[in-house]
């Protein structure tokens, strides 16, 4: 008996392992993932490999260590000298292959910059500034030269726009010659033009919209005055080796070379050239025509009717920009306005073929159909007048029958009546008019008045501005201006030319009927109390500069708003009452006393006026005194302009941020890889596009 109760019993425990184990077999685990791979691509294999002299072949293909893709190969990878036929690139898993599609020069160096372009498949690591060279001929060319480029009203850095080089040293070659070597800035602006020849050089960016290599006058472009010859300059550097109980072991000496120069600065811009002709007319609305040129105009088109023949001599009114490129024509002549189709004749100056101004005269068709949606709102405004007229005889033919009964309408019908014979719907046309800024004013505002429609005249007699006295309105001391138009370009903004004083509240009051349109429309009644701020609700702002005259600074607000503009007098320059916030400041050395930022010019040999900016933010508080210094030379001019406000900033991956996340969860520093990083600060002074210190500092190695 007892053999067989132990014999169930091993039997049971036998049965309950086996389960157990095969539940264990059974069961599938995820295994646990490594370190999150945060290496870019490697190269493990070339053909022929990256250097090689005397290539015969049509393609280079290039092995990495896992599967890799090409980003914006467009926009980054370059190939140098440029071929006419741009070669076929393409990456198949761990390859990547570049195909000529044209026979290659001989002996010439090839370099084909792949930038940042080159990422693996899974997690996007980038292989920054790889590029790959080889010669046709015996010798492979080695010298190289590097710098940023900054565009040059902003300071932005110009990011994959094409840098290159001409040998040819000819002022035409920039217009009628492909660049020779070429190569893209990264993302921050900076370029290396590698494997160079000796020589003697000039230097352009282009930002090569039609993908000749070569300047047209629409594009942006930078050129170096002086000429650019590659050199090498070797320096030597010490590393020590420490024994565990910390004394010296070992002193290491290395020699480098130094490839130069390495600090070129150039500064984009764009000549503004752009072609004069009509670029596009409308009649947007019955009584205006639009005319859009495709560059500023020094003087107004001429415009004859041709149909409807019978119209007014004076027949218009015209509402232009500042540059006369954009006009509107508010036509007053009524049988105008009424005609489907206005035909004119418009005389102007049009661009030819060597891009000289002619005249010319084009006959020009202005169509007007109304829309859909207002031929049924008016459709719906003359029913409603149709109904009222119809209700209002209704009524008076009830009253008329009540009063031969001896009888009143009742009260509802009475009131009814009263409403459509005096209160009811006023369909006539008001003249539309409001400030320009609403709520409290600043100390220096000024009080601008827009309309709708340009301006015939103001009555000077219905216009009235008071100032509150205590309790009491007076009348603004003096006589009160009248107002004026705020320029010459648009009839329909005035301003009244009044010093608003500080914790002050005016009064204004417009008169109806007062102002006139061109239609014959006036205005309604118009009141509006302005509340001026006190003084200490503002700051001021005193900087002494290093630049004694000839130069304007902008205060700048959010997204770069040009918020005041001050002119530098004897190194000094100042902004009073502003309000509080955040706040840039940028110079422009105004080397033609124009009073605004001008553009360079190529043939001319006319570099953009320079432009800095002050490095740290202003944060302005109420009732507070800013008083500073400032040396436009002591921060290196690609450093100058603040974080906050610029807007090219470096590309970064989600797994570079994730990097950078780990990073500072583990306690380490936050250190980005640079390509230009080679024992030299990359800086970039701008005091006359030179760049002293990093100079100064290679003659000190």
């Amino acid at each position: 008996m007892r053999n067989k109760m132990t014999k169930r019993w091993t039997y049971w425990l036998l049965t309950v392992a086996v389960g157990l184990l095969l539940v264990a077999c059974a069961s599938i685990g995820s295994p646990e993932g490594g370190p999150r791979d945060y290496t870019p691509p490697r190269v493990v294999k070339m053909s022929p490999e990256s250097g090689s002299v005397n290539f015969k072949g049509q393609k280079v293909e290039i092995t990495f260590d896992e599967i890799i893709v090409l980003k914006d190969q467009q926009k980054k990878v370059v190939v140098s000298p440029a071929p006419k036929t741009q070669p076929l690139i393409r990456t198949v898993g761990h390859k990547l292959t570049i195909e000529f599609r044209e026979p290659l020069e001989e002996n010439t160096t090839y370099v084909i910059d792949f930038a940042n372009a080159i990422e693996d498949n899974n997690e996007g690591n980038q292989l920054d500034g790889y590029t790959f060279a080889f010669s046709t001929g015996e010798e492979i060319d080695t010298l190289a030269v590097s710098g940023i480029v900054l565009r040059a009203n902003d300071l932005e850095p110009m990011q994959h726009v094409i840098v290159g080089l001409h040998s040819n040293l000819d002022d035409t070659a920039f217009t009628n010659v492909p660049l020779e070597r070429v190569s893209r800035t990264n993302d921050r602006g900076k370029f290396t033009l590698r494997n160079l020849k000796p020589g003697r050089y000039h230097l352009f960016a282009l930002n090569d919209v039609d993908g000749d290599y070569r300047m047209a006058r629409t594009e942006d472009i930078a050129f170096l005055d002086s000429i650019v010859v590659p050199t090498t300059s070797e320096y030597t550097s010490q590393d020590t080796v420490f024994t565990f109980d910390r004394r010296v072991d070992t002193v290491m000496t290395a020699t480098h070379t130094l490839y130069l120069p390495n600090d070129l600065l150039l500064c984009m811009f764009n000549e503004g050239y752009r072609s004069h002709y009509v670029k596009q007319t409308g009649r947007p609305e019955a009584n205006k025509l639009h005319v859009l040129f495709g560059a500023p105009n020094d003087t107004l088109p001429h415009l004859d009717i041709i149909r409807p023949a019978d119209h007014a001599r004076d027949w218009y009114r015209v509402q232009r920009t500042e540059d006369n490129d954009s006009l509107f024509y508010w036509m007053t002549d009524s049988a105008l306005i009424k005609t489907d189709t206005v035909i004119v004749a418009m005389t102007y100056l049009r661009s030819n073929k060597n891009d000289s101004l002619e005249q010319v005269t084009d006959t020009i068709r202005f169509g007007y159909r109304k829309p859909a949606s207002q031929v049924k709102e008016e459709e719906k405004k003359a029913k409603e007048r149709e109904d009222r007229a119809k209700r209002l005889a209704q009524l008076l033919e009830k009253q008329q029958k009540a009063a031969e009964q001896g009888k009143e309408l009742s009260e509802g019908d009475l009131e009814e009546l009263k409403e459509l014979q005096h209160v009811g719907p006023d369909d006539t046309p008001k003249l539309k008019m409001d400030l320009s800024k609403s709520g409290s004013f600043d100390v220096g505002d000024s009080i601008i008045l827009k309309f709708d429609t340009p301006i015939a005249g103001i009555d000077p007699r219905g216009v009235h501005l008071e100032v509150k006295r205590d309790t009491l309105w007076v009348p603004y001391p003096g006589h009160t201006p009248t107002l004026r138009p705020v320029n010459d370009c648009d009839p329909m903004r005035y301003w009244l030319p009044v010093s608003l004083q500080p914790d002050s509240t005016y009064r204004l009051t417009i008169d109806s009927a007062a102002v006139t349109s061109i239609y014959g429309l006036y205005n309604e009644k118009l009141s509006k109390d302005l509340k001026v701020k006190g003084l200490e609700e503002y700051a001021n702002v005193y900087f002494k500069v290093n630049v004694p005259e000839g130069a304007f600074v902008e205060l700048l607000g959010s997204g770069e708003k040009i918020m005041r503009t001050a002119t530098v007098h004897g190194g000094n320059f100042e902004f009073s009452n502003v309000p509080p916030g955040n706040y840039f400041l940028r110079l422009t050395i105004d080397s033609n006393g124009n009073g605004k930022w001008d553009t360079g010019n190529y043939l001319q040999h006319l570099q953009p006026e320079e432009v800095y900016y002050y490095p740290k933010r202003l944060k302005l508080r109420a009732n507070w005194d800013l008083d500073e210094d400032w040396n436009i030379y002591q921060t290196a001019l690609d450093l100058q302009k603040p974080e906050d406000i610029r807007r090219n900033k470096p590309e970064q991956s989600k797994n570079k941020l994730d990097k950078k996340q780990d990073k500072n969860k583990n306690g380490e520093g936050d250190e980005e890889d640079d390509e230009f990083s080679t024992g030299i600060t990359d800086s970039y002074t701008g005091d006359k596009y030179k760049d002293t210190k990093t100079n100064r500092r290679q003659l000190n190695r």
